[in-house]
């Protein structure tokens, strides 16, 4: 059974969640604020994070910082707060996914299940690769080196520590360079969800990416804006 971590002080919406999780089969344990979720994360096993931002104490901004500084768990804000600064800021932090209160259950489910697959299915994947004796198949452009098997980047031989969703979405578009995809494409592809998904979340991590990998991010050398269009990986 996959345990769940909510980090929720609001205790009829932490108990609400805690009954459509568990009602899906999810194991659900809830904290109060950020800092006795963060000793919860230390003394034990979590598969996933859902944070609220409006915490007492320390907010979710500066919880989701030190979750990110230790882990990448998959981690969902959940908050009332739904101005797209929030959002922006929350994705920048490291965030995998924002979901606006009020939600629905089956959103709820949704967005947690395609989260913990997708994780987990890309830790077996470097798992399995890592166990291989084929030397690494690098993705060279420029000085940019991909380690597809080691799930490394490096940048002019420094490697750069890139969260999950970011390698994951760096590592698309390099794959598959001089093609146009759409950010509902991307949202699709990396996050593995279709109806539910927004857009503004591809362009929070592009633009992370853009800040670890370009020399001058306002004029991007290997990730390209097409206006109207979408992103271009230049080959």
């Amino acid at each position: 059974m996959k345990k769940i971590l909510t980090i929720e002080d609001n205790r009829e919406i932490a108990e609400m969640e805690r009954d459509f999780l568990e009602a899906a089969d999810f194991a659900v344990t809830i904290a109060a604020d950020g800092e006795q979720g963060l000793a919860e994360l230390t003394a034990a096993h979590y598969d996933l994070v859902l944070l609220d931002l409006m915490l007492p104490g320390r907010d979710g901004f500066a919880i989701c910082r030190d979750i990110r500084a230790q882990s990448e768990i998959p981690l969902l804000i959940v908050s009332a707060r739904g101005e797209d600064t929030d959002k922006i800021r929350g994705l920048g932090l490291g965030a995998d996914d924002y979901i606006t209160k009020p939600f629905s259950p089956s959103e709820l489910i949704a967005r947690v299940r395609s989260h913990i697959k997708r994780y987990e299915r890309v830790r077996q994947q470097g798992a399995t690769e890592a166990a291989r004796t084929a030397p690494s198949q690098d993705i060279v452009r420029g000085a940019l080196r991909i380690d597809t098997l080691g799930h490394r980047v490096f940048l002019n031989d420094k490697e750069l520590t890139l969260p999950n969703k970011e390698y994951e979405l760096l590592t698309f578009l390099a794959e598959h360079p001089g093609i146009v995809f759409s950010k509902e494409q991307l949202f699709e592809k990396i996050w593995g969800l279709d109806a539910v998904g927004d857009t503004a979340t591809v362009m929070v991590h592009v633009n992370r990416i853009r800040s670890r990998i370009e020399p001058d991010p306002a004029h991007p050398l290997y990730i390209e804006t097409v206006w109207g269009a979408g992103y271009r990986f230049r080959g």
